[in-house]
């Protein structure tokens, strides 16, 4: 070991780093205990999570104990740890800035398939009402779409086919009661909103 451990605090960040090069585990944490406090100020004012800057200046530490032969500061420590915790924080924000689109791509995805099933659903759905109300009697037939797709009263529809209001009656109950049998109870429900 260099000196003991009290004279770290008085040692130079190079002669520090240098120290840590050769694996000197108490120059290394002198190097931690300088550093981490302002790093994490740094990373945490970016990122707003005391989480996140904890963890990315946890992990520039790690790296630099692990890389402690490879890395060579160019100019400082103090430098390298800087430029390291900015660099680190940029990443977060690219990563952050992906998984939100990624997960909004995904929300799209999600919606237009559902919304795109439910369409074909519903044309189906169209189509096989509009072909069993095709098959109705005729003027039941004409009675039920006055009624439904024109939105017209009994009233109305007694005047303009010159038939009573019961006989408009009569002619809906009974269409609604052929098309329940026929298409059975839950696509009646449809058509009554229909």
């Amino acid at each position: 070991m260099f000196e003991p451990v009290t004279k770290y605090k008085e040692l130079s960040d190079v002669k520090l780093f240098e120290l840590t090069k050769s694996g000197d585990r108490s120059a290394f944490t002198e190097i931690y205990d300088r550093y981490f406090g302002l790093l994490y100020l740094h990373a945490l004012y970016r990122l707003k999570s005391k989480d996140e800057a904890k963890d990315i200046v946890q992990d520039i530490f790690s790296d630099l104990w692990s890389g402690r032969c490879t890395v060579d500061p160019k100019t400082n420590v103090s430098n390298y740890l800087y430029t390291s915790t900015r660099n680190r924080v940029l990443n977060a924000f690219s990563h952050k800035n992906v998984q939100s689109r990624y997960h909004a791509s995904l929300d799209w995805n999600e919606n237009t398939e559902s919304f795109t099933d439910h369409r074909v659903r519903e044309r189906q759905l169209k189509s096989i009402i509009e072909k069993e109300i095709d098959a109705l009697p005729p003027r039941m037939k004409s009675v039920f779409l006055m009624s439904r797709k024109a939105n017209m009263t009994y009233v109305e529809i007694a005047r303009d086919l010159e038939i009573t209001e019961q006989s408009v009656r009569s002619h809906v109950k009974n269409a609604l009661k052929i098309l329940r049998v026929k298409l059975g109870v839950k696509i009646y429900l449809l058509i009554s909103l229909f």
